[in-house]
């Protein structure tokens, strides 16, 4: 067997233990054990790639296979991965393993949270090793319906008007989705839906005009693109503490993936027409996201909109277009991915001991729970991008790529979009300020304990993976670098 199937096979095996399962040791057990399999799957997969890839293996795609599942439409199951499916696969299985232990006291139903939360990692993971159109499309949306059910179900707050919202905000970018896949199948005169040999055909002009938006905004929607990001700030507020680390953490790289695999490498005229008016857009998501997580008070909006800003990061450095700004987009989902995982995983933790959330009810948290604090500072110095740590080296590898541009248009948008480091450390800052340091004002908060060990397990992961990338990026840099270059140059012939 393929062993990019294998990160389809061992969460269908969970599920499969998960209903078998009957106490909650067991149901612990399951995702225990299967969560560190992918895990270590995704580990050896990167051992090898990058072995295999120093040995001098040249392909576009390694470790390929393709099964034909639906012949009139030539639609296969069809597999593969490069530099930046292999960064995605690793960061999965680290959100998948890590959330397992975040969720570990939760209540009620356990079992059926774990099986919904494992289905929605069954098609994060068949997303990513996906080259065919359609087997793509299929994982895509097996990860987004139990979406409403997670939150729905489990969540809190405006739990079923955060799920309806998220849900059918999503579909609606599912429809775009699925037009604009249809259309490039047809505009191609494709006998394949392999995003490999679709790219070696011209798809006319006039229908990349139509269709390359329908893409990009279906994608650009879980990516959270303005405006269409009203979904995310809610959706993240109210999904439990593990759903809402894979949703930010993962998930949401779904949106620039997507946009960068297929609608940009499959259509560059298409881009290079519509490519200006979504590099506005992704300026203003940026810059808004970062503004309007200074105002928020409750510690999961401030960071779903600081998601906002850093995931509309990523679309921005893509339609920059340079081989230095997409490697920096690629670092920024990984990024971003872990820093954004680790906070909602503190915060998680934080509020299920002092039920707020809320800033203007917390402070001096750094004397009763230090080990959640120390974590918490580490998040925050990541986020607005300290060196040393992974926000640092992504940021950093973006604005310098989007720098490369020598025209005004381009310049004065990455002028802008560097104001957003400022905004940044501005919420950190003061946030880090009011709930960890100075006096304890609720004598409540004085009775409370520090992490337990299944918490730490979750955030000493995530603190090494962070830090971890922003003391050694070279490895990922290097191979995602290479894996972007056969993109970027389609793109060049066009723009």
């Amino acid at each position: 067997m393929n062993i990019l199937s294998l990160f389809v096979l061992v969460p269908l095996l969970m599920m499969l233990g998960l209903w078998a399962a009957r106490t909650l040791s067991q149901v612990r057990g399951v995702m225990v054990a299967g969560s560190s399999v992918l895990l270590l799957l995704a580990i050896w997969l990167v051992v090898d790639y990058l072995g295999l890839r120093a040995g001098g293996a040249t392909e576009e795609m390694l470790f390929t296979d393709s099964v034909m599942w639906y012949a009139p439409l030539h639609i296969c199951y069809a597999v593969g991965v490069d530099g930046i499916s292999v960064v995605m696969l690793l960061l999965s299985a680290i959100i998948v393993f890590t959330g397992t232990f975040a969720s570990w006291k939760l209540k009620p139903l356990t079992k059926e949270y774990f099986l919904w939360f494992t289905l929605l990692s069954t098609g994060v993971f068949g997303f990513f090793i996906s080259v065919d159109l359609f087997t793509m499309f299929m994982f895509y949306e097996v990860a987004l319906i139990p979406m409403y059910l997670l939150i729905g179900v489990w969540g809190s707050g405006r739990k079923e008007y955060a799920a309806m919202k998220l849900t059918l905000m999503l579909m609606g970018g599912s429809a775009f989705l699925l037009i604009g896949i249809l259309g490039i199948y047809y505009g191609a005169g494709a006998q394949t839906m392999n995003v490999l040999e679709i790219a070696r055909l011209h798809i006319p002009e006039e229908m990349q005009r139509i269709f390359f938006p329908a893409v990009f905004v279906g994608f650009g929607v879980l990516g959270a693109l303005f405006p269409f990001h009203t979904w995310s700030p809610d959706g993240h507020a109210s999904a439990p503490t593990a759903v809402s680390m894979l949703h930010a953490g993962v998930l949401m790289k779904l949106g620039g993936y997507g946009c960068f695999r297929v609608a940009m490498y499959l259509m560059p005229e298409g881009l290079a027409m519509w490519g200006d008016v979504f590099l506005v857009l992704t300026t203003i998501s940026v810059v808004y996201g970062a503004f309007s997580a200074v105002v928020q008070t409750d510690l999961k909006y401030i960071n779903a909109y600081s998601s906002v800003s850093h995931c509309g990061l990523v679309l921005f450095a893509l339609l920059m277009m340079t081989r230095t700004s997409c490697t920096g987009a690629v670092l920024q989902m990984l990024s971003h991915g872990l820093m954004t995982a680790l906070f909602f995983a503190l915060i998680g933790m934080i509020y299920g001991r002092t039920h707020t959330r809320d800033v203007r009810q917390l402070s001096g948290l750094m004397k009763i729970m230090p080990f959640l604090a120390v974590g918490y500072v580490l998040a925050g110095l990541a986020n607005l991008g300290l060196p040393g740590l992974s926000g640092f080296v992504a940021e950093m590898t973006v604005f310098v790529g989007s720098f490369e541009h020598t025209d005004l248009f381009h310049r004065a948008c990455t002028i802008i979009a560097t104001t957003s480091i400022v905004i940044t450390a501005v919420y950190i800052l003061r946030v880090v300020g009011k709930i960890l340091y100075g006096t304890c004002h609720n004598p409540e908060h004085l009775k409370l304990t520090d992490a337990t060990w299944d918490e730490r397990v979750a955030v000493i992961c995530l603190v090494v993976c962070v830090a971890g990338l922003g003391l050694a990026p070279w490895w990922v840099s290097d191979a995602v670098s290479a894996s972007v270059e056969p993109i970027v140059s389609q793109l060049s012939v066009f723009n």
